[in-house]
């Protein structure tokens, strides 16, 4: 049987030959042992590159989309980047190798708490989450030179865009149904917002209103 490292590896070999080529990115899947973020009854196939499903009816992204939304939002150590969906904290473990600081925003008490933990567990110090509405974003602490969404929307919320610094860049799946979301990267330019489809995807509704505690 192969070690957890030998997934990890194989995983990674595989994220190339899919395209990412950032090793910044690479390196940054490789330090987050992914079988610390998903349901223990499914970490045989933690580094499978497939989405998987966690607490409260929500999933945790296949690893390609985790790594090509992170290499889209081109990040450097000086970036302040706000995720919406923390899920499991995967992303955001991710990203926490990549950039000064990442806000995320969870309206699940019970995954925001867990991610917390696992978070703490290894000593990821630059991640603070917090239970809100991620439509809201967390205007206290924007604005944001990136955004990231893990969840859709038929558009992307004014709310965020609002928070996003001008030069900054949010990565969003943006569609009505399950079979009909794109990815998208929007940028905001001086001369206004520019919106540049990525890829076809399939993520959980980013909803409004009333988080769940």
């Amino acid at each position: 049987m192969a070690s957890a490292q030998e997934d990890q590896i194989g995983l990674i070999m595989q994220l190339r030959r899919r395209g990412i080529r950032d090793p910044r990115v690479l390196r940054a899947i490789e330090r987050v042992p992914r079988e610390l973020f998903v349901d223990e009854a499914f970490a045989d196939h933690a580094y499978q590159d497939i989405a998987l499903p966690i607490e409260c009816g929500q999933t945790i992204s296949q690893p390609f989309v985790v790594a090509y939304m992170t290499e889209k939002l081109e990040l450097d150590d000086r970036h302040k980047v706000l995720e919406i969906g923390t899920g499991s904290g995967y992303q955001a473990a991710v990203l926490s190798y990549l950039c000064r600081r990442v806000y995320t925003v969870e309206r699940w008490r019970e995954l925001q708490k867990a991610a917390e933990q696992r978070l703490a567990g290894l000593k990821i110090a630059n991640v603070t989450t917090i239970i809100g509405d991620g439509w809201l974003g967390w205007p206290p602490q924007g604005p944001f030179d990136r955004i990231i969404v893990t969840a859709a929307a038929l558009d992307a919320p004014a709310a965020l865009l609002d928070q996003l610094k001008e030069g900054g860049r949010m990565i969003i799946p943006l569609g009505e149904t399950r079979d009909a979301q794109s990815l998208v990267q929007i940028d905001k330019t001086e001369e206004g917002l520019v919106e540049t489809p990525l890829l076809p995807v399939r993520f959980v509704p980013l909803v409004h209103g009333r988080v769940k505690r």
